[in-house]
């Protein structure tokens, strides 16, 4: 089974991806670990990837098309696998298309101001790296005795950048899978068991 795994920021894509990759015996292949992973090991493509990324300037295409193609001929993809992150517009779902067959893309919806209230509510703790929601913990301070604090990334109006930026990039790539059939919506306003639940109840029939 090779499949996509669409959502917005704060969708929950990460959890659900680790849920479906273990229930179907499937790769995780999230393009944040990937390029870590070539940059790490110092990779032709790693190399190439950190001249841009030191200069504060994204990856070419043509270099993550690489690191895709490494990446799903390794042992663990044999069984097939789900990206989480990737493709991110038009140009990449095509060359995709060009390089292996796609089964099912997963998008996880889920409204704009849940997203926010999701993502403009955690907090962290700098000492040992919890994340809490404000709707489950009061006050300001960490089991471990840390005062926690809001990244400036998980701002409300940084989020409202965020998520309008997604849907720029990916309302088209959402219809791309759509037109050939391919494309699996799932309510991702659920808590996190319905939603694996609802994935694995579409995938399996």
């Amino acid at each position: 089974m090779k499949m996509i795994l669409l959502g917005p920021p704060g969708a929950g894509k990460g959890t659900q991806a680790k849920g479906i990759a273990a229930r179907y015996g499937i790769a995780h292949i999230s393009t944040g670990d990937m390029l870590r992973s070539e940059v790490r090991e110092g990779t032709p493509l790693g190399r190439e990837a950190k001249a841009y990324m030191d200069n504060g300037q994204l990856v070419p295409d043509d270099v993550i098309i690489g690191m895709v193609k490494n990446r799903i001929q390794q042992p663990d993809c044999q069984n097939g696998f789900l990206f989480d992150g990737f493709p991110r517009t038009i140009a990449q779902a095509e060359v995709l298309e060009q390089i292996t067959d796609i089964d099912r893309v997963i998008d996880i919806e889920v409204p704009d101001e849940r997203l926010i209230e999701r993502i403009s509510g955690r907090r962290m703790c700098p000492l040992c790296g919890a994340t809490y929601h404000v709707s489950t913990h009061a006050g300001d301070k960490c089991s471990c005795g840390g005062t926690l604090y809001q990244r400036d990334d998980d701002k409300a109006e940084t989020v409202a950048v965020r998520v309008r930026e997604y849907h720029r990039k990916t309302e088209a790539l959402i219809d791309f899978y759509a037109q050939k059939g391919k494309l699996l919506r799932v309510n991702g306003d659920a808590t996190v068991d319905a939603v694996a639940e609802e994935i694995a109840r579409e995938l399996d029939a």
